[in-house]
């Protein structure tokens, strides 16, 4: 099967190859990929994540069709579209019993502690999988890690009747936060200077430059309830300034860096909360499998997989508007 490779960490090592098709344990299933997502940590995975095995094929959010299953499977047959949730995980973890097998204490993310998707064919336990029947190709592709991410943060605060600041919001991640947020009951200010965003849920559009006097006037000056910063240090002081009393600042993500200055005193002095989050679980995934034909996906480029090192790159065209995806024929 043909795959993208790399032996040596760099992007200009990134090859295409032509490798054995994966074998199957009796719990295992084969997946023909039909679409993979490109996003921050493909690239990250390539030029600078410790990774296993060597070499590695990338590529954490896969999208296909069951065309093998081990023994023991019980759940998938063949000729089934499925998402693949991408952590691996025991089930037996403290955190995997909580429900949050994103943060398995024995664990890790398929493509950087195993091989990803970025390949013809991709094997992973049956336990990984959910399934995505009539769901369109584009939106199956966004679920495992654009859209989860963006659902679990928002599922972690009270978003009904509150004012929701999305920054990044023509992004990956933030294009789905727009649209759950609004889902949720929230009054979503999307800061973007992409003005299509409005039609995915967005009840205003503001620019970067003048983020924080038309959050002001919006609210009539009690700010944001709740931030969301999937963009990383370059917004991070300014999502810090649009928050309002008692608010709650999530973030994810820091595809423009991750080291930042705090000032304690802004936080403290408006008794507000610092949320990380990372991924989403299982449950989460399934319940986005439910609700996919709701949802819009904004899509720039679609490449081939012989094209995967200029996907990579496209991450950062200045142009890009939407999301990049490979397709695999």
């Amino acid at each position: 099967m043909k795959a993208l490779i790399f032996e040596k960490s760099g992007i200009e090592n990134l090859k295409i190859s032509d490798i054995k098709e994966p074998t199957l344990g009796p719990h295992d299933v084969l997946v023909k990929v039909k679409m993979a997502g490109v996003n921050p940590i493909d690239y990250f995975v390539v030029n600078f994540i410790p990774v296993t095995p060597m070499p590695h094929i990338p590529g954490a959010e896969i999208y296909g069709e069951v065309v093998k299953v081990g023994d023991h499977v019980k759940s998938v047959n063949i000729g089934d579209k499925v998402v693949v949730y991408n952590r691996v995980f025991d089930g037996k973890c403290d955190m995997c019993l909580q429900g949050m097998e994103q943060l398995c204490r024995n664990g890790g993310i398929i493509s950087i502690i195993t091989n990803g998707g970025f390949s013809e064919y991709f094997s992973v336990s049956e336990h990984n999988l959910v399934k995505v029947e009539g769901i369109n190709d584009e939106i199956s592709a966004s679920l495992p890690v654009a859209a989860l991410t963006a659902y679990h943060a928002l599922n972690t605060v009270q978003v009904f009747s509150k004012t929701v600041v999305v920054f990044g919001a023509s992004g990956n991640t933030g294009q789905f936060a727009v649209q759950f947020a609004k889902m949720m009951g929230g009054y979503v200010i999307a800061v973007s200077n992409k003005s299509w965003i409005k039609e995915f849920g967005a009840d205003e559009v503001v620019s970067y430059d003048k983020v924080e006097e038309k959050v002001k006037e919006l609210t009539n000056g009690r700010m944001a309830d709740i931030v969301i910063n999937s963009v990383g240090s370059s917004v991070w002081d300014k999502s810090l300034s649009v928050l309002g009393l008692n608010g709650k600042l999530l973030f994810f993500g820091g595809i423009t860096g991750s080291n930042v200055s705090l000032d304690l005193g802004a936080i403290y002095g408006k008794h507000a909360s610092l949320i990380g989050t990372t991924g989403g679980n299982r449950k989460e995934l399934v319940e986005l499998a439910s609700m996919a034909k709701k949802l819009k996906v904004k899509v720039w480029k679609v490449r081939k997989l012989e094209d995967g090192k200029e996907a990579l790159q496209d991450l950062f065209n200045k142009n890009r508007d939407g999301r990049i995806l490979i397709k695999i024929e």
